[in-house]
């Protein structure tokens, strides 16, 4: 479908979309799992890549009270993740849609950003240098070029073959690649 026969809509009516989440879901994977005597699967913390926070089922970093996760933290359920990430991406879009008044999207670009928002954070969402300068400008093939400049982990350039090892960063860039391509294709 075009940008010309669709609607921009404003931020503050729009909200992540089940399916928004789901690929968050899927970006983000499980991390390390076991199978517990009563045949529950829990989620055990875990840092991603070298030079990373621990985290704990899909991609959390913190719980809801603020409290980060840490590698001695007792796992958690499969739903407790589930939960746990829903959670956090509702006080992480009301945040996001805070940051950016008088802008209008797609819903779709409305899930890339806040896809982007659960990987790098609100404070790195507020830097000069993240989509968000250019959406406030209203420059939204700009936002999009600019998620191509997010591609560093501890200090790695994740786009070089040489990040690329098992405790590398690949998946920062392949991440972005694809939200790249993905705000490119509803311009």
């Amino acid at each position: 479908m075009s940008g010309s026969t669709r609607q921009r809509i404003a931020v503050a009516l729009l909200s992540l979309s089940a399916a928004g989440f789901a690929t968050w879901k899927a970006s983000e994977g499980d991390g390390p799992t076991s199978v517990r005597a009563d045949g529950a699967v829990v989620h055990h913390p875990y840092v991603p890549t070298a030079g990373d926070v621990p985290t704990i089922g899909h991609g959390s970093t913190r719980y809801e009270d603020g409290t980060r996760v840490s590698l001695a933290d007792a796992p958690i359920t499969r739903q407790r993740a589930e939960q746990l990430a829903r959670n956090l991406h509702s006080a992480d879009e009301l945040r996001f849609k805070a940051s950016l008044p008088d802008v209008l999207l797609y819903p779709g670009e409305f899930d890339l950003y806040q896809d982007w928002v659960g990987q790098f954070g609100s404070g790195n969402w507020r830097k000069p240098q993240s989509p968000r300068t250019w959406l406030l400008w209203g420059d939204y093939m700009g936002a999009c070029h600019a998620l191509l400049q997010w591609r560093f982990q501890a200090g790695r350039d994740c786009r070089l073959p040489e990040n690329w090892g098992p405790k590398g960063c690949k998946g920062v860039w392949t991440r972005q690649q694809k939200r790249h391509a993905d705000c490119m294709a509803m311009q």
